[in-house]
Parts: C-alpha cells; structure tokens; sequence
C-alpha cells in the first residue's frame, strides 16, 4: 500500500468515526482498519506533522480543516463510484461499497469530475449517503439512528452508515433499502432487539445493526 492510499484510508476512517468533528480514539481507528495500535499512532504522528489532523495525547485525534477536506474528496470519489458501478454496471447493491473502496485511490480528480457529470452529479450514493461537492461541501442530514427512535416511531430508511459489506448482504438479503417505510413495533428489554413493520414485513433487528440504519421519521 502507497503512502498516499494509506494516508487517504486513515484519514477517510476519521472522517466516519468523528461523529461530528470530535476527537477520535486511536484504538478505534486501528480496530476499524485492522492494525496494531502502535502503528496507529506511529500514523497519527506523521500525520499531525503533515497538519491534517491534531494529535492530543491520551485523548485522540481530530481532523484540521485540511484533513477534512481532503477526506471528502476521497468520500466523493467512493461514493461516485458505488453510483457507477450500481448505476451502469449492475454491480449488486451490497457489493459496491468493497469495489469503491479499491477505486477511491487510484482516480485522478479530472476523471471523478468527468465522472459526476456523466452520472448527472447523483445527490447521494446507492447507500443514500450525501455526495460531497467538488468544492467539499456536504448536505446537512436530518435523519436520526434506527436504534434512538421508540415504539411507535415511524418514517423512511434514509441510508445506511457506516457501509460494511457484511452489514449491506443482511441487509440487501431482508430488502432494508433507502427509501423502505418503516415502523417500530416492538422493543426488548435491556436493550434488546427491535422488531419493525417494513413496507408490511415484520423483521427483527438487533441493536448494532439497528445503529447502522438512519431513519428520516415522519
């Protein structure tokens, strides 16, 4: 892996995991990537020294303003290809998110803007998350997490975030797509499952999975 692709990666997982521009536990990042917390923070390091992110120590990491917007470039790029590949190439819906992320690093920023206007700059990805702009704007969501809403709680898959391969083939298998109405009928105890009326199919969906789903309520 280049520097460049490593660097995008790590910055990109920040991006995600900030929860709204908050400083980031190390340990997360490198349990999301799949690396040695040692060489997390070896990362971080280098990049606090290249100012795309601030590095304060026992607390966490923290995009700069630099750091964020090259992130959403490489949000743009993934999710302009998930468009694509669905789009023009019927690549199922569950399996875009895992060839995105190999073409989010090798594309040239002439080729993601050729690429947005071919597909008419799309709003939003097959997973109904928002495309950045080329300029690194992004739309402010309204929507709320499937496993914050109550009994009684109604409204309309909005997306789903973070996308994980795993996660889009249960979901996809279940037909829980962006757009699908839906109802919680029913929660468990101590934070159990919840059991929701989808588009008039009842499914049971635990609470970790239930966090991945964002519901735009009625």
């Amino acid at each position: 892996m280049g520097d460049s692709e490593s660097t995008e990666m790590y910055i990109k997982t920040i991006f995600e995991l900030d929860g709204g521009d908050e400083q980031v536990a190390i340990s997360r990042i490198a349990e999301r990537l799949g690396v040695s917390t040692v060489s997390a923070t070896e990362m971080m390091k280098r990049l606090a020294e290249r100012d795309l992110l601030v590095h304060t120590p026992y607390k966490g990491v923290q995009l700069t303003a630099t750091g964020r917007r090259r992130a959403l470039h490489v949000v743009r790029r993934h999710r302009l290809w998930e468009c694509f590949l669905m789009d023009q190439l019927d690549i199922p819906w569950e399996k875009t998110h895992e060839y995105a992320c190999q073409l989010e690093h090798s594309t040239a920023d002439e080729v993601v803007e050729s690429l947005a206007a071919f597909l008419g700059n799309p709003a939003t990805c097959p997973h109904g998350n928002p495309i950045p702009t080329a300029e690194g704007e992004l739309a402010d969501l309204h929507d709320v997490p499937l496993s914050e809403m109550e009994v009684g709680a109604a409204g309309r898959i909005a997306r789903i975030f973070r996308e994980e391969t795993t996660l889009l083939e249960y979901l996809g298998e279940r037909g829980l797509y962006p757009g699908m109405p839906l109802r919680v009928e029913d929660i468990a105890p101590y934070n159990g499952p919840m059991t929701l009326l989808v588009d008039g199919t009842e499914h049971i969906l635990g609470r970790g999975i239930a966090a991945h789903i964002w519901v735009n309520l009625d």
